[in-house]
């Protein structure tokens, strides 16, 4: 007998209650169960199909399924699925990023982004032989004590002081982290000048979630940083392989001492990797260092070879000629298209970011959103019941931004604006 409409997914949705906190992973609404993907698009538990912006936070660049990634893994598995030694797949993407990222000397993996980002502020610490991290407002580098800071501030504060997001971090690591405001050089500057003998880093997403650096700035931080002798961290889990194959520093033509990658590089496996200067990644190496400077870092699944094999075909299809081409141009359809609408429909909002990856902020202020506090001034409650209505015509997107696909097609495109017009008109009303 076929269960009726919904049965199944109400039936995992109320399994998810009784044994998931919150009912969920974590990450999105537990509204929702997905069961399988191909290209631009996902079918839930139900049957119900969407476009596809969330795209697994970011990892499915070449899309969901895609025939050549999925056959490098599933080739890896047959041969076994982990060794906790050196692979050739691993070396052969720690190859591959060294070719591709500009300030890429040498390659350390881990299994997520958030260790890549405690590990590369580790290792700046360990180079430095200094404690803080200066950090930006609203920039997100993971779940560790040091990253949850000053993300989504529910209260403000006096820059440089730091506010924790969660509960359960110890009050004494407020004193190790220095915020501030993003495309600010004059108040990082600042704060440099007062701590300088103090920072073993500067930490910051390039394109902070869905800002764009403003012109002038990130070279300014570099200069800044060069002359204080800080090492300056990009965190490019998100932005790695993305705006261009050699990431945001490609992009916006700044090099870092450190970055770190994560999500398009595992091809939709747990894999993320901290990158940069030799002399620095050296404190990887006890060989070189010796003990007092040595900073371990032991992973089981670090370097899987089903993660790096899947990795390396996704980097292999972003290397094709045309393909960053085609993901740029659907984004600026796309945030071309919502801009319209909106402004048709009179709504109050502005379309921000880069074209893949972008969101709406609805606020009637039309000054430039530069920071975090830009983003905090929107309209909450609205984007809440955009996305709401979205999802009821069949666009899947996260909470805070639309992610592009080299997979996305005119249909998707079309039935994409099809969605905005019809939600757009709800809230118009």
């Amino acid at each position: 007998m076929t269960p009726p409409d919904g049965a199944i997914q109400d039936g995992l949705i109320d399994a998810a209650k009784r044994v998931l906190p919150g009912g969920t992973f974590g990450n999105m609404a537990g509204d929702v169960v997905i069961r399988e993907g191909r290209a631009g698009r996902v079918w839930d538990e139900n049957g119900k199909e969407y476009v596809d912006f969330l795209l697994g936070s970011g990892p499915m660049l070449v899309g969901h399924a895609h025939p050549e990634v999925t056959a490098a893994a599933q080739a890896r598995i047959a041969q076994g699925t982990t060794f906790f030694a050196n692979n050739r797949w691993g070396i052969e993407l720690a190859e591959a990023i060294v070719d591709a990222v500009p300030c890429a000397e040498q390659v350390r993996f881990v299994s997520t982004g958030s260790e890549a980002d405690l590990y590369a502020m580790r290792a700046a610490r360990a180079y430095t032989r200094r404690d803080k991290i200066l950090k930006f407002e609203g920039g997100y580098h993971g779940m560790s004590d040091y990253s949850l800071m000053s993300l989504a501030p529910r209260r403000s504060a006096n820059f440089p002081a730091a506010v924790p997001d969660s509960a359960g971090i110890p009050r004494s690591l407020r004193d190790e982290m220095l915020i501030a405001p993003f495309n600010n050089i004059e108040a990082v500057a600042g704060i440099v000048r007062e701590h300088k003998d103090e920072i073993a880093a500067v930490i910051l997403e390039p394109f902070q979630r869905i800002i764009a650096p403003a012109p002038g700035f990130l070279a300014a931080l570099r200069k800044l940083t060069a002359e204080n002798d800080i090492p300056l961290i990009f965190d490019e889990v998100v932005t790695g392989f993305r705006l261009a194959y050699g990431g945001a520093q490609q992009y916006y033509d700044v090099t870092p001492d450190l970055c770190t990658l994560g999500k398009v590089i595992g091809g939709g496996f747990p894999l993320a990797a901290i990158s940069g200067r030799a002399d620095i990644m050296a404190h990887f190496d006890k060989a070189k260092v010796g003990d007092d400077a040595f900073l371990m870092q032991i992973g089981t699944l670090s370097g899987n070879p089903v993660a790096a094999a899947a990795g390396l075909a996704t980097l292999e299809i972003l290397r094709r000629p045309g393909a960053y081409e085609q993901i740029h141009a659907t984004g600026r359809e796309l945030m071309a298209s919502l801009s319209e609408l909106l402004r048709d429909a009179g709504i109050a909002a502005q379309v921000i970011g880069e074209p893949p990856l972008f969101e709406v902020v609805f606020t009637t202020d039309t000054s430039p959103i530069r920071d975090y506090q830009g983003t905090a001034r929107g309209d909450m409650e609205m984007a809440r019941r955009f996305n709401a209505l979205l999802r009821e015509h069949g666009i899947l997107k996260g909470e805070q931004k639309y992610y592009v696909s080299l997979a996305h097609n005119d249909d998707d495109i079309r039935h994409t604006r099809e969605a905005w017009a019809s939600a757009i008109k709800v809230l118009a009303k």
